[in-house]
């Protein structure tokens, strides 16, 4: 079931979309959304444990281990925020801008 988990969003996103671009660029990022937010706690939560765990080993080391936390934390909340606004930006820049041809201006005619 996991396996197939990619390949039922990619069929849903493509039988939901046929013919509507915009539609399939909004469902997309709208899955590219709730990926990088799952992404995101999975990291925190691994960066969490791993600290946890190694000043339960080393108590000594506790400031180390937490300054290291936080800046590791930090960063990877930056590439999940980075993430958000790029399926943000996907959603709402439209995928097919309107061209708008120029209209004709008249000529004034020449005066003497």
């Amino acid at each position: 079931m996991r396996r197939n988990l990619p390949v039922m969003f990619g069929a849903l996103v493509l039988v939901l979309s046929v013919g509507n671009i915009a539609f399939a660029a909004q469902a997309t990022a709208a899955i590219g959304m709730g990926l990088s937010v799952v992404g995101i706690g999975i990291g925190l939560g691994l960066i969490g444990y791993g600290a946890l765990s190694g000043m339960a080993r080393q108590p000594e080391m506790q400031g180390t281990l937490q300054t290291s936390m936080l800046i590791v934390g930090g960063l990877v909340e930056g590439a999940g925020i980075l993430a958000l606004i790029l399926c943000l930006v996907t959603i709402f820049v439209d995928p097919q801008p309107t061209v708008v041809a120029p209209t004709a201006q008249p000529v004034p005619a020449p005066t003497k």
